[in-house]
């Protein structure tokens, strides 16, 4: 296995430990920044992935479209998915700066609620779940 694939590997397990600060977000009610931090768990699980089938991924926050380009490198788990997967990762992109940073008319602490955090979350979730199955047949 070359670097790659361990860091690779070093990212989807970094993902899953993430999620424990969703729960913490949770408790204090940081609707917000529960997106926020779900969109950053998606993008490091997904490029996890791509980094463990040799695909070097962009420096962009959406990498559904290299997900999309590669898919015959992808493990079948993955590809069984990827309309899913791809979804995830573009809803949550959109959401990325407005939820930490607002807009001048738009604060995030206000504009996301309980609903917009409990279903980030559970993508996050779902993501990461994907992605250690995927990894797993690179380990």
């Amino acid at each position: 296995m070359n670097n790659a694939k361990f860091l690779g590997l070093d990212y989807v397990t970094r993902s899953r430990k993430r999620l424990v600060i969703l729960k913490a977000l949770e408790g204090v009610q940081a609707w917000a920044d529960i997106v926020r931090e779900a969109q950053e768990i998606v993008e490091l699980a997904l490029k996890g992935v791509l980094k463990t089938c040799g695909v070097e991924a962009p420096r962009t926050h959406d990498v559904s479209q290299v997900l999309r380009d590669h898919v015959d490198r992808l493990p079948a788990v993955y590809g069984d998915s990827l309309d899913e997967i791809c979804e995830i990762s573009r809803s949550l992109r959109k959401d990325r700066e407005l939820a930490y940073y607002g807009a001048d008319d738009l604060l995030p602490g206000e504009f996301f609620n309980r609903e917009d955090a409990e279903l980030a979350s559970a993508k996050a979730m779902r993501v990461v779940e994907l992605s250690e199955k995927a990894v797993s047949i690179h380990k």
